[in-house]
């Protein structure tokens, strides 16, 4: 039975001061996500800046990070695209480098219905036999991948989870009861993490892990626990910081934030663009409250 954890996070990608791909300031940031109580890393992602990264920066970076986990957490690749053969190309390669799994999104721009996005998903999953997550998120890929379609997914063998940012949790509660007890629902929204929890999904793949980890992490634990009250909580106090990474593109907002607090990732690549001097101001000031 796979397992991937709790508290998982969707990695940044780190630069040099050149706009490169840097093992060191990865092997940094891995260090500080290992500590803040990570439990899994999903590399490439949204998050990771995966639309500017070329496959063989995708690829090196895999090396890097399995490298330095050693084996501790699962590290899950993120090989997913538009294009259905070259993602079948990089998630093959991409299993050559270690990872423990692979992550596909909804193909963006070219709208397949939902018969295309089941014939997409099968055609890599049958490629590889690496685990499988599957990652709907239509606020960037415009096609929702609905119920019918995830739970028909998950009767595919290695297809073993999926990253749910639909937003809908009606959505997420009939996925979680129409699909087996060991296919993992997770869900791609900080906000929801209690949320999804409570209606019975298996945790977050988080962005603000990077810098509130200790304190997610708690208020997993708190929940899985049965401390169903210090769970809730700890989800108000954290609530307005996962607000305010989400409020300019992301990951500006966290790699700003990782670069303010001595974690130095580097700059996003263009077309991102960093947060203007009050931005930042209104970002930290919300941060150090938490803090406090």
């Amino acid at each position: 039975m796979v397992s991937f954890g709790h508290l998982l996070t969707a990695m940044v990608t780190p630069f040099n001061d050149q706009g490169e791909v840097c093992e060191k300031r990865t092997a940094s940031l891995i260090d500080h996500l290992l500590n803040t109580g990570t439990e899994g890393l999903v590399v490439a992602g949204t998050t990771g800046e995966s639309p500017t990264l070329s496959k063989e920066e995708k690829l090196t970076l895999f090396q890097y990070v399995v490298k330095k986990v050693n084996g501790r957490i699962p590290v899950i690749a993120g090989t997913g695209s538009n294009d259905t053969q070259e993602t079948i190309q990089l998630s093959k390669e991409a299993e050559k480098t270690g990872v423990d799994g692979i992550m596909l999104v909804v193909p963006y721009y070219n709208k397949p219905n939902q018969k295309g996005l089941y014939e997409h998903f099968k055609a890599v999953a049958d490629a590889v036999s690496l685990p499988v997550m599957i990652y709907n998120i239509p606020g960037r890929s415009v096609v929702n991948m609905n119920a019918d379609t995830i739970v028909k997914l998950g009767e595919i063998d290695n297809v073993v989870a999926v990253k749910e940012a639909s937003g809908d949790l009606n959505q997420v509660t009939e996925v979680i009861d129409r699909t087996a007890d060991d296919f993992m629902v997770y869900t791609g929204e900080d906000h929801l993490t209690m949320p999804t929890l409570a209606i019975g999904g298996d945790g977050v793949i988080s962005v603000a892990s990077h810098i509130i980890g200790s304190e997610m992490s708690d208020m997993v634990k708190a929940y899985l626990q049965g401390d169903v009250k210090q769970a809730a909580k700890q989800h108000q106090k954290v609530l307005p910081t996962m607000r305010a990474l989400f409020a300019h593109p992301s990951p500006v907002p966290v790699k700003t934030v990782l670069n303010q607090t001595g974690i130095n990732v580097g700059r996003v690549r263009l077309p991102l663009v960093p947060l203007a001097d009050e931005e930042m101001r209104q970002l930290m000031m919300i941060y150090h409250e938490l803090k406090a």
